[in-house]
């Protein structure tokens, strides 16, 4: 991988975490030559944590990205050992695809990825400083004082500012186990005046494997339809392996009792808000007293891997109290930890002050993606990266802004999110965020965004044209099947009964009844086999829940026009009217780009919003007149 510092980039992307990748990535995709700064090459791609990707509302983002022709799929794909598609038995738009992943081949592969990836060039060094020139970002300054000029810099610092890993009464500076923080660049945000908050995460210990006694434990194996991640394979080739559960149980809460005042989140010391969704052992034996025992699982972090993830468990109390608990867990009575758990702290930035592609405001030309803004989860994190390496290619050879609405993707409702509403603790996406959940589901996230990503230039020849391929399949497919209807008379000689009110009905109409499935239909509409799985899939979908899809769509129609509602940059909400000075002090602060962005910031009331929308109105009728 070439060092070059002769070299003018027009994108700069700091970080090679999840973020990072796929910002670089994006962005060289998009047309411009672009740059990867990170610490370490050989960390690239690194799982911080836990070795699986997906999951539920995660899983949506990550065949999202994938759809916008990210590589986060891909390397799932080439790395997944355990696939399971959570919540199978429930309806199609709560399913979160989900894999477990083998540590070193999920790294491998996005090396491979990166390393294919034209017009991007891989740099070793440590950005400690920004080139800003009247409000605008010209490059960066490297520990050893080189610089390195661009047209747009997208910053990914992952834990990495002002990092603090806490295990106990120890403290120690990194960005994760065994890697330095940065201090600098944190400073540096500082003195430009960014408001900045702190946050917590953890990890659990990690444990040898061959220490562990699995017979007792409950086996959790892998689906036996293997799905991949990535809508241009069509196959997972690696081996599948199982999980195993295991639980806390009395002797373990009461070790976690007695020493909670051990723990930095109880004495006082980390005072940072951690993940609601993600709790630490000891938040959940604090919250939850009357609860006999948790659930833990024992994950691989490898075919070939000596080490267990302990999904359940993640601790920052101290080592000792970690070996006490650990031992009083079934399965676990002789286990031996070859990493303590541990939480660490990190800055991160206020994400109102980014605008929807994820610019800064105070700053042009700068972008933020991933922890930096709030957020936890590798998911969250490349689908902000992806965003925001498109728009900061695009600020440099157009006018033009790359932005997902909320009625379009996950990616819109948690850039939405972020931007209008801001987090005082780590934000993680859900599928219940989204209010277009029907519609927005993972199995058509290419159908939705893929055209939007070939419009910007982002989506490479080969996958475009694969698309273009399954649209037709799926656009023949509608067809053949409204063109196909059967009377009632005609199906109950085919031994199907429905009603009988003489009515014709095509194949979508006939697959809304209970009793009929796609295998009946297709013993007496036998060309129904010739039509690929993923064509069923869709006409199934549609088929099932027609009446909520339609009404989805009606009110994705509604919204669009609210939407579509541009506020101008130089709207003076002092002049608007009847605004409190609270919600005045939050429009001017956030900048909504539009009344449906408006409408939603924290406080924003639908009185507000009227007002709002009535100045706008009044103000193009002048303008007009």
């Amino acid at each position: 991988m070439k060092r070059d510092m002769d070299n003018k980039f027009d994108v700069i992307v700091i970080g090679g975490g999840h973020a990072g990748v796929e910002a670089a990535c994006s962005s060289a995709r998009t047309g411009s030559k672009t740059a990867l700064i990170t610490h370490k090459v050989n960390k690239i791609g690194e799982m911080s944590c836990n070795p699986a990707i997906g999951g539920l509302g995660k899983g949506h983002l990550v065949k999202e990205i994938d759809a916008l022709d990210g590589i986060m799929a891909k390397a799932t794909d080439r790395s997944c050992i355990q696939f399971r598609m959570l919540n199978s038995s429930r309806g199609a738009a709560v399913r979160g695809p989900r894999a477990q992943t083998d540590r070193i081949l999920y790294k491998n592969a996005i090396n491979e990825l990166v390393s294919e990836q034209k017009n991007l060039q891989i740099i070793e060094g440590s950005v400690e400083d920004l080139i800003v020139l009247n409000n605008k970002v010209n490059g960066v300054i490297l520990g050893d004082n080189k610089k390195i000029p661009s047209k747009s810099v997208v910053l990914t610092t992952g834990t990495f500012l002002q990092g603090l890993i806490r295990i106990g009464s120890e403290k120690q500076e990194a960005g994760r186990a065994g890697d330095k923080p940065s201090i600098k660049l944190a400073k540096r945000l500082k003195e430009l005046k960014f408001s900045i908050g702190r946050l917590k995460t953890g990890t659990p210990p990690r444990l040898l494997k061959k220490t562990i006694n699995f017979n007792d434990l409950d086996e959790q194996h892998p689906d036996k339809k293997l799905v991949p991640f990535s809508f241009i394979n069509k196959d997972i080739h690696i081996p599948q392996i199982s999980c195993f559960i295991t639980h806390t149980n009395k002797n373990t809460h009461e070790i976690i009792a007695q020493n909670l005042n051990l723990s930095p989140m109880f004495s006082g010391e980390i005072q940072s808000m951690g993940a609601r969704y993600c709790p630490s052992i000891e938040d959940k034996i604090h919250k939850f007293k009357n609860k006999s025992s948790h659930q833990i699982f024992l994950e691989p972090e490898g075919l070939d891997s000596d080490l267990i993830y302990p999904n359940g468990i993640s601790s920052s109390l101290p080592t000792e109290i970690q070996e006490k608990f650990v031992k009083t867990i079934k399965g676990l009575e002789n286990v031996t930890i070859t990493q303590p758990a541990y939480a660490i702290e990190y800055d991160f930035v206020d994400p109102q002050q980014l605008t929807h592609t994820l610019e800064t405001k105070k700053i042009k030309n700068l972008f933020f993606a991933g922890q930096i803004n709030g957020t936890t989860g590798y998911e969250e994190a490349a689908a902000q990266g992806i965003m925001a390496g498109i728009n900061a290619s695009l600020k440099t050879t157009s006018n033009k802004e790359f932005i997902i609405p909320r009625s379009s993707g996950y990616i819109g409702v948690l850039i939405d999110d972020l931007v209008t509403k801001g987090t005082k603790e780590p934000y993680r996406m859900f599928t219940s965020r989204s209010e277009y959940r029907l519609l927005l589901r993972a199995d058509n996230a290419d159908l939705r965004l893929t055209p939007l990503g070939i419009d910007i230039g982002c989506v490479d020849i080969d996958r475009q044209r694969e698309f273009e391929k399954k649209s037709r399949r799926i656009k023949e497919g509608f067809k053949f099947v409204k063109n196909h209807k059967f009377s009632p008379d005609a199906l109950l000689k085919k031994g199907i009964k429905i009603n009988k009110d003489g009515k014709k009905r095509n194949i979508i109409d006939l697959l809304s009844f209970s009793n009929i499935t796609t295998a009946k239909l297709k013993k007496i509409l036998p060309e129904l086999n010739d039509l690929e799985d993923d064509v069923i899939e869709q006409i199934e979908i549609e088929a099932k829940y027609a009446g909520y899809l339609d009404r989805q769509r009606m009110d994705i129609q509604d919204f669009e026009k609210e939407e579509s509602l541009t506020i101008p940059k130089s709207t003076n909400y002092k002049l608007v009217g009847s605004l409190s000075n609270e919600i005045v002090e939050k429009l001017s602060k956030i900048k909504p780009p539009t009344l449906g962005a408006a409408s939603r910031i924290s406080g924003v009331t639908p009185a507000a919003t009227i007002a709002l929308l009535r100045y706008i109105k009044k103000n193009k009728n002048k303008k007009a007149a």
